[in-house]
């Protein structure tokens, strides 16, 4: 799939679903993360002087122990409470930002590749609530249904774009016309010759293809 162009619009709504996010969970960081080759970036995060991570942060993603990495891998959320207790995530980079608690959902295209996370992280212990896990994935079920939309609208464009580009070639190809190539005379739709100053003043858009006019080809078979 070709990359979807993300309008201001729909960031700007993402925008507001990591604010009310955060403030509804009560953490300091939201965050919706994006896949670009082998890095992934902050596309949106929540404000806050306490959330470390600001939009255009990257990070290599493959092999990098992250949090987002295992999401985006296994397609499936994921929710730590508490790092620094879990062997598996106790060294991984966000700890070093004091991000010790995770929960994150995988974020799909409509062709089921990855399009990368929301998540939200804490610098304490958290344990999330069936009610707070639910309430994410309804958050990241909206972002989807904006990404198959904007794709449509993509899709849609481009065939437009090819639609018009095709019309416009058999515009052409109607325009095309004969022109002797003996004395340059021009023959119109109606099978008429007639001299390329005039014929060109008329149709100053035309194509040409070579041809031979009926006088000519009379001095030629003489």
């Amino acid at each position: 799939m070709e990359t979807i162009n993300i309008p201001d619009q729909a960031a700007d709504a993402w925008q507001d679903i990591l604010q009310i996010t955060a403030e509804i969970f009560h953490v300091p960081a939201a965050l919706i993360m994006q896949v670009k080759g082998d890095t992934i970036e902050v596309f949106a995060s929540s404000g806050g002087k306490d959330n470390p991570y600001h939009p255009g942060d990257k990070e290599l993603v493959w092999d990098s122990g992250l949090y987002c990495e295992y999401v985006i891998k296994t397609q499936k959320p994921l929710q730590v409470p508490y790092a620094l207790e879990d062997p598996k995530w106790k060294d991984n980079p966000d700890v070093s930002l004091k991000m010790i608690s995770y929960l994150g959902f995988p974020i799909l295209l409509p062709d089921e590749k990855p399009f990368g996370t929301i998540c939200v992280l804490d610098s304490k212990k958290r344990k999330y609530s069936d009610t707070y896990f639910r309430l994410l994935s309804r958050f990241r079920d909206m972002i989807q249904h904006d990404l198959e939309l904007l794709y449509m609208n993509q899709t849609l464009g481009e065939s437009y774009r090819k639609m018009s580009d095709f019309l416009g070639d058999l515009q052409k190809l109607k325009g095309i016309v004969s022109i002797c190539s003996y004395c340059k005379s021009i023959k119109d739709h109606q099978g008429c010759w007639h001299p390329v100053e005039s014929y060109l003043i008329d149709h100053p858009h035309a194509q040409f293809s070579h041809g031979v006019c009926p006088n000519c080809i009379s001095r030629i078979e003489m």
